[in-house]
Protein backbone atom coordinates (compact mmCIF):
# COMPACT_ATOMS: atom_id res chain seq x y z
CA UNK A 1 0.00 0.00 0.00
CA UNK A 2 1.47 3.34 -1.06
CA UNK A 3 0.01 6.17 0.99
CA UNK A 4 -1.48 9.06 -0.94
CA UNK A 5 -1.35 11.49 1.98
CA UNK A 6 2.10 13.12 1.80
CA UNK A 7 2.51 13.61 5.54
CA UNK A 8 1.65 9.99 6.38
CA UNK A 9 3.77 8.69 3.50
CA UNK A 10 6.77 10.69 4.73
CA UNK A 11 6.24 9.41 8.27
CA UNK A 12 6.00 5.77 7.14
CA UNK A 13 9.17 6.07 5.05
CA UNK A 14 11.02 7.67 7.94
CA UNK A 15 9.82 5.08 10.48
CA UNK A 16 10.81 2.20 8.18
CA UNK A 17 14.22 3.81 7.63
CA UNK A 18 14.77 4.24 11.37
CA UNK A 19 13.76 0.64 12.00
CA UNK A 20 16.16 -0.73 9.39
CA UNK A 21 18.99 1.53 10.57
CA UNK A 22 18.70 0.20 14.10
CA UNK A 23 18.27 -3.36 12.84
CA UNK A 24 21.67 -3.13 11.11
CA UNK A 25 23.29 -2.62 14.49
CA UNK A 26 21.18 -5.28 16.20
CA UNK A 27 21.94 -7.94 13.58
CA UNK A 28 25.65 -7.71 14.35
CA UNK A 29 25.07 -8.34 18.05
CA UNK A 30 22.50 -11.08 17.44
CA UNK A 31 24.05 -12.73 14.37
CA UNK A 32 24.29 -16.10 16.13
CA UNK A 33 21.11 -15.89 18.16
CA UNK A 34 17.46 -16.78 17.72
CA UNK A 35 15.91 -14.17 20.04
CA UNK A 36 12.40 -14.25 21.39
CA UNK A 37 12.75 -10.96 23.29
CA UNK A 38 15.11 -8.27 24.48
CA UNK A 39 15.71 -8.21 28.24
CA UNK A 40 17.14 -4.93 29.53
CA UNK A 41 18.02 -4.10 25.95
CA UNK A 42 19.81 -7.39 25.17
CA UNK A 43 18.40 -10.18 23.01
CA UNK A 44 18.06 -13.57 24.64
CA UNK A 45 18.92 -16.69 22.65
CA UNK A 46 16.51 -19.58 22.19
CA UNK A 47 19.19 -21.43 20.24
CA UNK A 48 21.01 -22.04 23.52
CA UNK A 49 18.25 -24.25 24.92
CA UNK A 50 18.58 -27.18 22.53
CA UNK A 51 15.82 -28.90 20.59
CA UNK A 52 14.57 -31.03 23.46
CA UNK A 53 13.43 -28.16 25.67
CA UNK A 54 10.31 -26.84 23.90
CA UNK A 55 9.59 -24.21 26.55
CA UNK A 56 13.01 -22.60 26.31
CA UNK A 57 14.83 -23.93 23.29
CA UNK A 58 14.87 -24.27 19.55
CA UNK A 59 11.28 -25.47 19.27
CA UNK A 60 9.86 -22.29 20.81
CA UNK A 61 6.96 -21.10 18.68
CA UNK A 62 8.25 -17.59 17.91
CA UNK A 63 11.64 -18.73 16.62
CA UNK A 64 10.91 -17.81 13.01
CA UNK A 65 10.25 -14.12 13.53
CA UNK A 66 13.83 -12.90 13.92
CA UNK A 67 14.61 -14.41 10.53
CA UNK A 68 11.40 -12.84 9.19
CA UNK A 69 12.58 -9.38 10.20
CA UNK A 70 15.90 -10.01 8.50
CA UNK A 71 14.27 -11.22 5.29
CA UNK A 72 12.01 -8.17 5.22
CA UNK A 73 15.07 -5.96 5.62
CA UNK A 74 16.87 -7.93 2.90
CA UNK A 75 13.95 -7.32 0.54
CA UNK A 76 13.97 -3.65 1.51
CA UNK A 77 17.71 -3.04 1.08
CA UNK A 78 19.29 -5.88 -0.91
CA UNK A 79 21.99 -6.10 1.79
CA UNK A 80 23.44 -9.64 1.62
CA UNK A 81 24.36 -9.58 5.31
CA UNK A 82 20.68 -9.82 6.22
CA UNK A 83 20.37 -13.00 4.14
CA UNK A 84 23.36 -14.65 5.77
CA UNK A 85 22.20 -13.93 9.33
CA UNK A 86 18.64 -15.04 8.52
CA UNK A 87 19.86 -18.42 7.31
CA UNK A 88 21.46 -19.11 10.68
CA UNK A 89 17.93 -19.57 12.04
CA UNK A 90 17.03 -22.03 9.28
CA UNK A 91 20.07 -24.20 9.90
CA UNK A 92 19.53 -24.31 13.65
CA UNK A 93 15.82 -25.10 13.34
CA UNK A 94 16.71 -28.29 11.44
CA UNK A 95 17.36 -29.78 14.88
CA UNK A 96 13.65 -29.35 15.64
CA UNK A 97 12.77 -31.63 12.75
CA UNK A 98 15.11 -34.25 14.16
CA UNK A 99 13.75 -33.99 17.71
CA UNK A 100 10.10 -33.74 16.55
CA UNK A 101 8.50 -33.96 20.00
CA UNK A 102 8.80 -30.24 20.74
CA UNK A 103 6.80 -29.24 17.65
CA UNK A 104 3.06 -28.62 17.51
CA UNK A 105 0.60 -26.35 15.66
CA UNK A 106 2.97 -23.38 15.51
CA UNK A 107 5.27 -24.70 12.79
CA UNK A 108 3.73 -22.09 10.47
CA UNK A 109 5.01 -19.30 12.69
CA UNK A 110 8.42 -20.99 12.74
CA UNK A 111 9.02 -21.78 9.06
CA UNK A 112 6.91 -19.32 7.03
CA UNK A 113 8.97 -16.23 7.99
CA UNK A 114 12.24 -18.20 7.87
CA UNK A 115 12.54 -20.97 5.28
CA UNK A 116 9.53 -20.09 3.11
CA UNK A 117 10.58 -16.43 3.08
CA UNK A 118 14.03 -17.56 1.95
CA UNK A 119 12.55 -19.66 -0.83
CA UNK A 120 10.27 -16.90 -2.02
CA UNK A 121 13.18 -14.47 -2.26
CA UNK A 122 16.01 -16.73 -3.43
CA UNK A 123 14.42 -19.97 -4.78
CA UNK A 124 16.78 -21.91 -2.51
CA UNK A 125 16.05 -25.64 -2.71
CA UNK A 126 16.90 -26.40 0.92
CA UNK A 127 14.54 -23.65 2.06
CA UNK A 128 11.73 -25.17 -0.03
CA UNK A 129 12.37 -28.59 1.48
CA UNK A 130 12.22 -27.17 4.99
CA UNK A 131 8.95 -25.40 4.29
CA UNK A 132 7.30 -28.49 2.83
CA UNK A 133 8.55 -30.63 5.72
CA UNK A 134 6.95 -28.21 8.18
CA UNK A 135 3.71 -28.15 6.16
CA UNK A 136 3.53 -31.94 6.28
CA UNK A 137 3.93 -31.85 10.06
CA UNK A 138 1.11 -29.31 10.37
CA UNK A 139 -1.14 -31.33 8.07
CA UNK A 140 -0.44 -34.34 10.27
CA UNK A 141 -2.09 -32.57 13.22
CA UNK A 142 -5.41 -32.35 11.38
CA UNK A 143 -8.26 -34.19 13.06
CA UNK A 144 -10.76 -35.31 10.37
CA UNK A 145 -13.50 -34.25 12.77
CA UNK A 146 -12.74 -30.76 11.41
CA UNK A 147 -9.86 -29.00 13.16
CA UNK A 148 -6.10 -28.82 13.63
CA UNK A 149 -5.14 -29.87 17.13
CA UNK A 150 -3.30 -27.22 19.13
CA UNK A 151 -0.70 -28.22 21.70
CA UNK A 152 0.60 -31.68 22.51
CA UNK A 153 -0.16 -33.35 25.83
CA UNK A 154 0.85 -31.07 28.70
CA UNK A 155 3.50 -32.73 30.90
CA UNK A 156 2.34 -33.07 34.49
CA UNK A 157 -1.22 -32.03 33.67
CA UNK A 158 -4.39 -34.10 33.69
CA UNK A 159 -5.97 -31.85 31.05
CA UNK A 160 -7.15 -33.72 27.97
CA UNK A 161 -5.99 -31.51 25.08
CA UNK A 162 -6.81 -33.91 22.24
CA UNK A 163 -9.76 -31.76 21.19
CA UNK A 164 -8.23 -28.34 21.71
CA UNK A 165 -7.92 -25.79 18.91
CA UNK A 166 -6.87 -22.14 19.20
CA UNK A 167 -7.48 -18.93 17.25
CA UNK A 168 -3.73 -18.43 16.76
CA UNK A 169 -3.69 -21.33 14.29
CA UNK A 170 -5.47 -19.16 11.72
CA UNK A 171 -2.01 -17.75 11.17
CA UNK A 172 -0.31 -21.13 10.87
CA UNK A 173 -2.57 -22.47 8.13
CA UNK A 174 -1.08 -20.14 5.47
CA UNK A 175 1.80 -22.64 5.50
CA UNK A 176 -0.67 -25.20 4.17
CA UNK A 177 -1.97 -22.82 1.51
CA UNK A 178 1.59 -22.20 0.38
CA UNK A 179 2.33 -25.94 0.24
CA UNK A 180 -0.68 -26.51 -2.01
CA UNK A 181 0.29 -23.63 -4.26
CA UNK A 182 3.88 -24.86 -4.42
CA UNK A 183 3.15 -28.53 -5.08
CA UNK A 184 -0.27 -28.48 -6.73
CA UNK A 185 -1.50 -30.93 -4.08
CA UNK A 186 -4.99 -29.89 -2.89
CA UNK A 187 -4.81 -31.83 0.39
CA UNK A 188 -3.00 -29.04 2.22
CA UNK A 189 -5.49 -26.42 1.05
CA UNK A 190 -8.49 -28.57 1.95
CA UNK A 191 -7.17 -29.09 5.48
CA UNK A 192 -6.59 -25.36 5.91
CA UNK A 193 -10.07 -24.44 4.66
CA UNK A 194 -11.77 -27.08 6.79
CA UNK A 195 -10.01 -25.68 9.86
CA UNK A 196 -10.87 -22.09 8.88
CA UNK A 197 -14.54 -23.01 8.46
CA UNK A 198 -14.56 -24.69 11.87
CA UNK A 199 -13.04 -21.56 13.42
CA UNK A 200 -15.60 -19.31 11.72
CA UNK A 201 -18.46 -21.43 13.04
CA UNK A 202 -17.17 -21.95 16.59
CA UNK A 203 -14.71 -19.20 17.55
CA UNK A 204 -16.23 -15.99 16.21
CA UNK A 205 -19.10 -14.68 18.33
CA UNK A 206 -22.10 -12.78 17.00
CA UNK A 207 -20.56 -9.42 17.95
CA UNK A 208 -17.28 -10.15 16.11
CA UNK A 209 -15.21 -10.95 19.20
CA UNK A 210 -13.38 -14.26 19.22
CA UNK A 211 -12.64 -17.07 21.64
CA UNK A 212 -9.04 -18.07 22.29
CA UNK A 213 -9.35 -21.82 22.99
CA UNK A 214 -12.19 -24.11 21.98
CA UNK A 215 -12.43 -27.73 23.04
CA UNK A 216 -14.08 -30.14 20.62
CA UNK A 217 -14.96 -33.77 21.09
CA UNK A 218 -11.93 -35.39 19.42
CA UNK A 219 -14.08 -38.22 18.05
CA UNK A 220 -17.08 -36.30 16.70
CA UNK A 221 -15.90 -32.70 16.42
CA UNK A 222 -18.82 -31.44 18.52
CA UNK A 223 -18.26 -28.21 20.46
CA UNK A 224 -17.58 -28.97 24.13
CA UNK A 225 -16.59 -25.64 25.72
CA UNK A 226 -14.30 -22.66 25.43
CA UNK A 227 -11.55 -21.34 27.71
CA UNK A 228 -10.37 -17.85 28.59
CA UNK A 229 -6.83 -18.76 27.64
CA UNK A 230 -4.47 -15.81 27.62
CA UNK A 231 -7.22 -13.24 27.99
CA UNK A 232 -8.91 -11.79 31.06
CA UNK A 233 -11.62 -14.43 31.49
CA UNK A 234 -13.83 -16.91 29.72
CA UNK A 235 -16.14 -14.95 27.45
CA UNK A 236 -13.83 -11.92 27.27
CA UNK A 237 -11.92 -10.55 24.29
CA UNK A 238 -8.17 -11.22 24.26
CA UNK A 239 -6.89 -8.61 21.83
CA UNK A 240 -4.08 -10.64 20.30
CA UNK A 241 -6.63 -13.36 19.59
CA UNK A 242 -8.83 -10.77 17.85
CA UNK A 243 -5.81 -9.77 15.77
CA UNK A 244 -4.92 -13.37 14.84
CA UNK A 245 -8.51 -13.91 13.73
CA UNK A 246 -8.72 -10.65 11.78
CA UNK A 247 -5.44 -11.05 9.90
CA UNK A 248 -5.78 -14.83 9.66
CA UNK A 249 -9.11 -14.70 7.84
CA UNK A 250 -7.64 -12.05 5.53
CA UNK A 251 -4.91 -14.54 4.63
CA UNK A 252 -7.43 -17.33 4.02
CA UNK A 253 -9.30 -15.01 1.66
CA UNK A 254 -6.13 -13.99 -0.19
CA UNK A 255 -5.09 -17.61 -0.70
CA UNK A 256 -8.52 -19.02 -1.64
CA UNK A 257 -10.68 -16.16 -2.93
CA UNK A 258 -13.52 -17.46 -0.73
CA UNK A 259 -15.56 -14.36 0.11
CA UNK A 260 -16.84 -15.89 3.35
CA UNK A 261 -13.35 -15.43 4.79
CA UNK A 262 -13.23 -11.78 3.79
CA UNK A 263 -16.63 -11.26 5.42
CA UNK A 264 -15.37 -12.90 8.62
CA UNK A 265 -12.25 -10.72 8.64
CA UNK A 266 -14.42 -7.61 8.26
CA UNK A 267 -16.69 -8.75 11.08
CA UNK A 268 -13.78 -9.16 13.47
CA UNK A 269 -12.25 -5.90 12.25
CA UNK A 270 -15.45 -3.98 13.00
CA UNK A 271 -15.40 -5.22 16.59
CA UNK A 272 -11.69 -4.44 16.98
CA UNK A 273 -11.98 -0.93 15.54
CA UNK A 274 -14.97 -0.12 17.76
CA UNK A 275 -12.91 -0.93 20.84
CA UNK A 276 -9.65 0.88 20.05
CA UNK A 277 -9.03 3.38 22.89
CA UNK A 278 -8.72 7.07 22.08
CA UNK A 279 -4.95 7.02 22.59
CA UNK A 280 -4.45 4.00 20.30
CA UNK A 281 -2.85 1.91 23.07
CA UNK A 282 -4.29 -1.61 22.84
CA UNK A 283 -5.03 -3.42 26.13
CA UNK A 284 -4.36 -7.13 26.62
CA UNK A 285 -8.11 -7.73 26.67
CA UNK A 286 -10.88 -5.41 25.55
CA UNK A 287 -12.93 -6.60 28.54
CA UNK A 288 -10.23 -6.16 31.20
CA UNK A 289 -10.88 -3.88 34.21
CA UNK A 290 -9.51 -0.36 34.33
CA UNK A 291 -6.75 -1.37 36.73
CA UNK A 292 -4.25 -2.82 36.28
CA UNK A 293 -4.32 -1.62 32.69
CA UNK A 294 -1.91 -3.91 30.90
CA UNK A 295 -1.15 -3.26 27.24
CA UNK A 296 -0.16 -5.44 24.30
CA UNK A 297 1.76 -3.77 21.49
CA UNK A 298 1.81 -7.10 19.64
CA UNK A 299 -1.96 -7.07 19.24
CA UNK A 300 -1.73 -3.53 17.88
CA UNK A 301 0.95 -4.45 15.33
CA UNK A 302 -0.78 -7.62 14.11
CA UNK A 303 -4.17 -5.91 13.88
CA UNK A 304 -2.61 -2.99 12.00
CA UNK A 305 -1.21 -5.42 9.43
CA UNK A 306 -4.63 -6.99 8.95
CA UNK A 307 -6.38 -3.64 8.66
CA UNK A 308 -3.88 -2.44 6.05
CA UNK A 309 -4.61 -5.55 4.01
CA UNK A 310 -8.35 -4.87 4.28
CA UNK A 311 -7.79 -1.27 3.17
CA UNK A 312 -6.34 -2.66 -0.06
CA UNK A 313 -8.88 -5.45 -0.51
CA UNK A 314 -11.97 -3.31 0.16
CA UNK A 315 -11.15 0.03 -1.48
CA UNK A 316 -14.59 1.51 -0.80
CA UNK A 317 -13.80 1.18 2.92
CA UNK A 318 -10.15 2.16 2.68
CA UNK A 319 -10.35 5.01 5.18
CA UNK A 320 -12.37 2.87 7.63
CA UNK A 321 -9.43 0.47 7.89
CA UNK A 322 -6.49 2.76 7.19
CA UNK A 323 -7.19 5.37 9.86
CA UNK A 324 -7.24 3.02 12.89
CA UNK A 325 -4.19 1.17 11.57
CA UNK A 326 -2.25 4.43 11.35
CA UNK A 327 -3.46 5.46 14.80
CA UNK A 328 -2.06 2.31 16.37
CA UNK A 329 1.19 2.44 14.39
CA UNK A 330 1.85 6.05 15.37
CA UNK A 331 1.39 5.02 19.00
CA UNK A 332 3.89 2.20 18.55
CA UNK A 333 6.36 4.61 16.96
CA UNK A 334 5.96 7.06 19.84
CA UNK A 335 6.60 4.43 22.53
CA UNK A 336 9.18 2.18 20.81
CA UNK A 337 12.82 1.91 21.88
CA UNK A 338 14.82 3.55 19.08
CA UNK A 339 18.18 3.41 20.89
CA UNK A 340 20.56 1.65 18.48
CA UNK A 341 22.67 0.44 21.38
CA UNK A 342 19.78 -1.68 22.66
CA UNK A 343 18.07 -4.71 21.09
CA UNK A 344 14.29 -4.80 20.66
CA UNK A 345 11.76 -2.17 19.58
CA UNK A 346 8.29 -2.50 21.10
CA UNK A 347 8.20 -1.95 24.87
CA UNK A 348 4.63 -2.62 26.02
CA UNK A 349 4.00 -6.26 25.15
CA UNK A 350 2.25 -8.83 27.35
CA UNK A 351 2.38 -12.60 27.12
CA UNK A 352 -1.09 -12.92 28.67
CA UNK A 353 -3.33 -10.97 31.03
CA UNK A 354 -2.81 -13.01 34.18
CA UNK A 355 0.86 -13.73 33.57
CA UNK A 356 3.85 -11.97 35.05
CA UNK A 357 5.20 -10.45 31.84
CA UNK A 358 3.85 -7.00 31.06
CA UNK A 359 5.45 -3.93 29.52
CA UNK A 360 8.17 -6.08 27.98
CA UNK A 361 9.59 -6.70 24.52
CA UNK A 362 8.84 -9.68 22.29
CA UNK A 363 10.57 -10.21 18.96
CA UNK A 364 7.43 -11.22 17.09
CA UNK A 365 5.85 -7.90 17.99
CA UNK A 366 8.85 -6.16 16.46
CA UNK A 367 8.43 -8.26 13.33
CA UNK A 368 4.80 -7.27 12.79
CA UNK A 369 5.61 -3.62 13.44
CA UNK A 370 8.18 -3.73 10.63
CA UNK A 371 5.80 -5.64 8.36
CA UNK A 372 3.13 -3.00 8.84
CA UNK A 373 5.55 -0.16 8.08
CA UNK A 374 6.71 -1.90 4.90
CA UNK A 375 3.12 -2.48 3.80
CA UNK A 376 2.68 1.28 3.97
CA UNK A 377 5.84 2.01 1.98
CA UNK A 378 5.36 -0.78 -0.56
CA UNK A 379 8.77 -2.29 0.26
CA UNK A 380 7.73 -5.48 2.01
CA UNK A 381 7.45 -9.09 0.89
CA UNK A 382 4.36 -11.25 1.29
CA UNK A 383 5.44 -13.90 3.80
CA UNK A 384 2.10 -15.46 4.74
Amino acid sequence: MLLSHKTEAAWAQDAARRFEHKLRAVRVRSAEKIPSRAVDGVHNNKADGGAYTPDDGLCWWTNGFWAGMLWQAYRMTGDEAYKEVARYTERRLDDCFRSYCGLHHDVGFMWLPSAVADYRLTADGDARRRGLHAASLLAGRFNPAGFIRAWNDIPGSEADTRGWAIIDCMFNIPLLYWASEETGDPRFRKIAMTHADTVAANFVRADGSVRHIVEFDPETGAFVRDYGGQGYAQGSSWTRGQAWGLYGFVMSYKHTGAVRYLAMAEKIAAYFIAHIPADGAIPVDFCQPEEPRWYDDIAAAVAACGLLELADLVPEKQEVYLSPALKMLHRLDDTADWDEGRDGFLCNCSADYHGREHNVNFTYGDYYFLEALLKLTGQGIFLW
